[in-house]
């Protein structure tokens, strides 16, 4: 069955090391016969959640009017999301924090997806992603019946492109398949 995936790239930088990512992810998931959407963050204008509560008392709509808004419907009507972000001072990218933030506002129907997570690091021990994946993983706590799928770490690379020959671009590829 064919299942609607949204990958969600934090990286500011284009064709970068964890869009490159992303991109191994998509062709794998597109194969496998999946309908598959990236969106750049970067290019989307997301504020930051000012904690006024407008949402909590108005059926989860923000006060804010920004690409959030497009952003979380398209979170809603996914069945996958992955959230892929490079790692700084071993935690996510403000960009990936800001739109975690402000799912405040419709985090109650975004129940039931299957979640995947793509970190992108120049130090190349996995374990000292444990930040920020557990950054990750503490969004989806506050979800009802998450499923995490799986974890891609591209380590090793900082420079744009350095991601390219690694085990981690393989690794996207048959990850995606298995969607």
């Amino acid at each position: 069955m064919s299942k609607k995936v949204l990958v969600l790239s934090a990286s500011p930088r284009k064709g970068g090391n964890s869009e490159m990512l992303c991109d191994q992810f998509m062709l794998g998931a597109e194969e496998a016969g999946n309908e598959v959407e990236k969106i750049f963050l970067r290019d989307k204008k997301i504020n930051y959640c000012v904690a006024c509560n407008f949402c909590l008392e108005n059926e989860g709509s923000c006060s804010q009017k920004d690409d959030m808004t497009e952003v979380m419907e398209k979170m809603i009507k996914a069945d996958v999301i992955v959230m892929a972000t490079p790692v700084y001072y071993y935690t996510m990218s403000a960009q990936i924090k800001a739109l975690i933030d402000r799912t405040v506002a419709g985090h109650k129907w975004l129940n039931n997806k299957e979640f995947y997570y793509i970190l992108s690091a120049a130090d190349p021990n996995n374990d000292e992603m444990k930040a920020t994946l557990d950054g990750f993983r503490g969004f989806t706590r506050c979800l009802e019946e998450p499923i995490e799928k799986g974890v891609i770490y591209g380590t090793g690379a900082f420079h744009k492109g350095e991601i390219e020959g690694k085990e981690s671009m393989k690794q996207a590829y048959e990850m995606g398949k298995t969607i």
